[in-house]
């Protein structure tokens, strides 16, 4: 089947990057024509434009959009452009991105009504596709909110909301925009039952693309040279809490703390910065002796490697986003291996205590069910429907 992947496959993330070529990798190894729609919003990451700049109340908003362009532009002069460019060529040769970047849901309608052939089947997801953004709100295109020729079936994969909540003023929109798709499905529980309860419709948790796949191997294989046997501390949003613990592991185990350059950054660095293209960033964490993370991805590379590993928790404001992390652990019976800046006695423990990954495994298996019956059964309700619709037309 044709299939059209719409999510965050543009981002200078690596666990963006590693998500969108899991659902496609997936998809190629069961003989499916899977290809991303080159969908790239200004508004993520870049800003997008200024609105009613005389109005006072936007100017947070315009504030963050001012913030988001400066960024955008420090990073394009002043960042680290070999990594940049290990960026773009694993968005290539890894991802196939093919065709001009569209920048607004028009032309993401026009370039499907341009199609010779159309998409059997439209997948958003994974990743934080439906979480507002504080400049944008809710993004149409991520619900697949589209002009499609009949008979295409539109499903979400693992769409997060990033947290356990939405804000109210969100919830008429979503109910709306929900009822482009003909099949739900959530990363997070939290989320699933969002979804459930705007929706009035069965929608399935599923894992992430990533666990979904679970074989990384081909691509650690392209690996650049890495360094072995230290403590990588994969870090994002904030270095508060996780320093703390990083510089206890490391003293510990007697391993130097490295970290991954993050173009958003805006706290002092943590041991030592490494730049590695996204191949060598999953080599390093296979490579490490410990991984410390406050990500998801970070999370479900660790345990995907079978790697000794700490979640440390985002404080303050930002503890709403532990709910992504929190999820997974509980998926997989890991919940002990969270913890907080300032446990440093449940840390010193933790560090010397092996995993038990037999019961790790049989969960990982039972989540990867889960996600290949969701998609079996959405791809086998395209073919009848595409059927139907050849037979109509």
């Amino acid at each position: 089947m044709r299939i059209g992947l719409l999510t965050y496959h543009f981002s200078e993330n690596f666990g963006a990057l590693m998500q969108a070529y899991g659902l496609r990798q997936w998809l190629i190894t069961r003989g499916h024509d899977a290809q991303f729609i080159n969908y790239h919003p200004s508004y993520v990451e870049e800003g997008g434009e200024f609105s009613r700049i005389w109005d006072p109340r936007r100017a947070k908003v315009n504030a963050k959009i001012a913030y988001l362009k400066l960024s955008t532009l420090q990073r394009r002069l002043f960042g680290n452009k070999e990594q940049a460019r290990a960026f773009e060529r694993f968005r290539q040769d890894a991802l196939g991105i093919t065709g001009k970047r569209l920048h607004t849901k028009a032309e993401v309608d026009a370039m499907l009504a341009s199609q010779a052939k159309p998409f059997d089947v439209i997948s958003v997801g994974s990743d934080q596709i439906w979480n507002p953004s504080q400049q944008y709100g809710l993004d149409p295109v991520y619900f697949a909110d589209l002009a499609v020729k009949p008979g295409t079936r539109r499903i979400s994969y693992a769409a997060s909301f990033g947290k356990n909540s939405i804000d109210p003023q969100f919830e008429p929109q979503v109910r709306t925009l929900i009822r482009s798709l003909d099949g739900i499905s959530a990363r997070e529980e939290s989320g699933a039952e969002i979804a459930r309860r705007l929706s009035g419709r069965e929608v399935t948790c599923v894992p992430d693309p990533t666990l979904l796949l679970g074989d990384f191997e081909p691509l650690i294989a392209k690996s650049e040279p890495i360094e072995k046997e230290r403590t990588f501390c994969y870090t994002l949003r904030t270095g508060q809490g996780i320093r703390e613990v990083a510089d206890q592991v490391s003293k510990i185990l007697g391993a130097e703390v490295v970290s991954p350059y993050n173009v958003h950054r805006r706290w002092a660095e943590i041991g030592r910065t490494i730049y590695p293209s996204p191949y060598g960033w999953l080599a390093t964490i296979k490579a490490s002796r410990f991984v410390l993370t406050n990500s998801f991805h970070g999370t479900v590379f660790a345990i995907l490697m079978r790697k000794p590993f700490l979640v440390v928790g985002l404080p303050g404001t930002k503890k709403s986003l532990n709910e992504r992390a929190l999820n997974l652990l509980g998926l997989v019976g890991l919940e002990h291996r969270f913890v907080t800046g300032d446990q440093q006695d449940v840390v010193a423990r933790l560090v010397g205590t092996e995993i038990d990954w037999a019961p790790v495994e049989q969960r990982l298996a039972a989540l990867q069910a889960t996600g290949a019956g969701f998609l079996e059964a959405q791809l086998a309700l395209a073919a009848q429907s595409g059927a139907g619709s050849a037979v109509s037309r």
